[in-house]
């Protein structure tokens, strides 16, 4: 069974067109994420106004966001990524924004004894202590792109999410298993290296 929808499915081809996708949204989501936590950093008074936005935006449910954003990118690829951006942004943004302003103090202190100025201190202190907070962050935004881009299936995305309609379609359980299984096997591996990395970082740049 497993071979045969292996084959017949291509999931092979689907798997890598899948993860190109996921890691392409994941990319453009740690750098926007992490850009808008260091302006909400420097423009504290905005931070209730942009989080809270950007919280109604992913409370919209995945396949309405794609839907919406259908009339103005079309179909497939282009929806997909922008969903996946705007449904997976928040927890990098907010990670990141409160990473910055919580530094223990005698870190900041230490900083300033040395006669960093307030920028070098956000660039040598805060950003590398933020670190293991904004790895947090991205996991969640792995989880939810990986959501995100298998709804892309259903309208012409590629990836994982097309043949996972063929099986809803032909109601054939065989490959809605096989391939809902092999998902969540992904799911769980690119989350363990997500996993392994905060660690590494905590280790790193942690307090304990």
């Amino acid at each position: 069974m497993i071979l045969n929808v292996w084959k017949t499915q291509q999931l092979g081809i689907k798997t890598i067109e899948h993860l190109s996708m996921v890691f392409i949204a994941l990319l453009i989501i740690i750098f926007i994420g992490i850009g808008i936590g260091i302006f909400l950093y420097n423009r504290r008074n905005l931070s209730d106004i942009v989080l809270n936005i950007l919280n109604v935006i992913e409370t919209i449910p995945e396949l309405v966001l794609l839907v919406i954003l259908m009339p103005f990118l079309g179909i497939g690829f282009k929806p997909t990524i922008v969903a996946s951006i705007l449904y997976s942004i928040l927890p990098v943004a907010r990670n990141t924004y409160v990473g910055l302003t919580q530094v223990d103090q005698q870190y900041l202190e230490s900083a300033r004894a040395m006669g960093l100025a307030e920028k070098e201190i956000l660039w040598h202190v805060r950003i590398p202590l933020a670190l293991p907070l904004i790895a947090a962050g991205v996991r969640i935004a792995i989880v939810f792109t990986m959501g995100v881009v298998t709804l892309g299936g259903l309208i012409a995305a590629g990836g994982l999410g097309g043949p996972i309609q063929t099986g809803i379609h032909l109601y054939d359980k065989d490959i809605i298993i096989v391939t809902g299984l092999w998902i969540g096997i992904l799911a769980v591996l690119v989350d363990s290296i997500g996993s392994w990395i905060e660690k590494l970082l905590n280790r790193r740049y942690g307090y304990d």
